[in-house]
């Protein structure tokens, strides 16, 4: 049983940046693969980017690539999703995920965390 926490979400100006965290435990840390996907207010939730568990291999949505990046410790057993230049639309809760690569990236994560708020506005 996989558990994922996330933090660091705040309420941010545009242009600014952002390094959230998921901690995961309850699973070696190089079993599962962890994603972050985001779900904005009256919108579908959508995948930005997962790590593979072992050889960290990193995966992006094609408009996700630039701004995010995803990173990993396996000692420490965290994930990282680091947001770059951040605009209005960014604003969406953001969420940690776990299972293999194929059903992060092609279907739906079986473990997720609750959420972490980031909010972009001036």
């Amino acid at each position: 049983q996989l558990q994922l926490v996330e933090s660091g979400g705040a309420s941010v100006q545009p242009g600014g940046s952002l390094k959230l965290s998921c901690a995961a435990s309850g699973s070696p840390s190089d079993y599962y693969s962890i994603g972050w996907f985001r779900q904005a207010p009256g919108k579908e939730r959508e995948g930005i980017a997962c790590i593979s568990g072992r050889n960290q291999n990193t995966y992006y949505t094609d408009s996700m690539k630039g701004r995010f990046t995803i990173s990993k410790d396996n000692a420490k057993n965290m994930v990282w999703l680091q947001i770059d230049n951040l605009k209005p639309e960014d604003t969406a809760v953001y969420y940690c995920v776990g299972d293999f690569v194929d059903t992060i990236i092609n279907g739906v994560p079986k473990y997720w965390g609750r959420g972490t708020q980031v909010t972009v506005s001036s």
